[in-house]
């Protein structure tokens, strides 16, 4: 994945649904997802623990969102990542973003091979500051 394939999604996408968001504002999925927040994503927690977080109404799974998703950024152990990306799949995402430490290359290559693109090692916050002023250039 280049930094403008990186740029590109950033720029196109602003549904994403952020799987394994935390309330625990010490978290990273929870720091990460009200950067993106406040950066105007708009930012749709799944969670089957909770109702709302970050002020949003928190869904149990990518099925249960009434609305497209475009990104799904994974905060979820890499041994539940295929069941997410199955999920993604069934929705229609456009996008699976796993976050840095997380690996299955099973639901990578599932990912791929149904047409979604797939960034790897990388955090989403972390790209937007670095492509920030391209951004806001439009």
């Amino acid at each position: 994945m280049s930094e403008l394939d990186t740029l590109k999604i950033l720029r196109e996408y602003h549904n994403i649904a952020v799987v394994g968001l935390s309330p625990n504002p010490s978290r990273p999925s929870y720091q990460v997802s009200d950067y993106m927040l406040r950066a105007n994503y708009n930012i749709i927690p799944v969670n089957p623990n909770y109702k709302k977080v970050l002020g949003q109404v928190c869904f149990a799974s990518l099925r249960d969102i009434p609305e497209p998703v475009e990104v799904v950024d994974v905060f979820r152990n890499s041994a539940h990542i295929l069941e997410v990306v199955e999920e993604a799949i069934a929705i229609g995402a456009k996008v699976i973003w796993l976050q840095l430490g997380i690996h299955n290359q099973a639901a990578v290559e599932r990912a791929r091979s149904a047409g979604l693109i797939v960034v790897e090692e990388r955090c989403i916050k972390v790209e937007h500051s670095r492509h920030r002023a391209a951004l806001l250039a439009g």
